[in-house]
């Protein structure tokens, strides 16, 4: 008897169910719009499936809408880019969504926090933490679906899983 793949929540392979897919995508696309100049959704499913990752125009839209990203104008076209310092708030907009979407636990232990993702969401959520520069936080590492976030001077994980915590109640 063959054996299936199991289907996303929309039965497709890569689709809203599948959360370690979706943060794989968009952990990607963030990587691509940050390197190459990409004009179009088109161009940006087109890398993406040169990638292996698979996935709709919708789906790209609705992944370019939720990390924030932005199509500007400059002197050679049009390109997406991820919002840096010059868009207030995008980065903690960012962070809260991806608390809100792939933190899974929280185990503070000293200075240190230990927050558990998906399989493939670790890197997205630590990049978001990263941009996000909280005062609270001096640094993060992750892994596959576990990212180790170093608390600054003098404050404590407890600390940084509360303030983690009142993000995710905001947004």
């Amino acid at each position: 008897m063959a054996r299936r793949a199991p289907a996303t929540a929309r039965g497709r392979p890569g689709g809203r169910g599948n959360g370690a897919v979706k943060a794989k995508r968009q952990q990607a696309i963030l990587s691509l719009v940050s390197r190459e100049r990409l004009a179009s959704q088109e161009e940006i499913r087109a890398r993406l499936a040169a990638m292996g990752l698979e996935a709709t125009q919708s789906t790209i839209s609705r992944d370019i809408e939720e990390l924030g990203l932005a199509r500007v104008h400059d002197r050679e076209g049009v390109r997406y880019v991820v919002p840096g310092r010059a868009t207030p708030g995008t980065p903690m907009r960012l962070l809260r969504h991806l608390l809100h979407e792939f933190a899974l636990a929280f185990v503070p232990s000293g200075n240190l926090l230990v927050i558990r993702t998906p399989p493939g969401a670790a890197n997205a959520l630590a990049e978001g933490i990263d941009r996000a520069e909280l005062p609270e936080v001096a640094g993060t590492v992750a892994g596959d679906d576990t990212i180790l976030v170093v608390a600054a001077e003098g404050r404590s994980g407890r600390r940084v899983e509360r303030r983690f915590r009142e993000l995710t109640e905001e947004g």
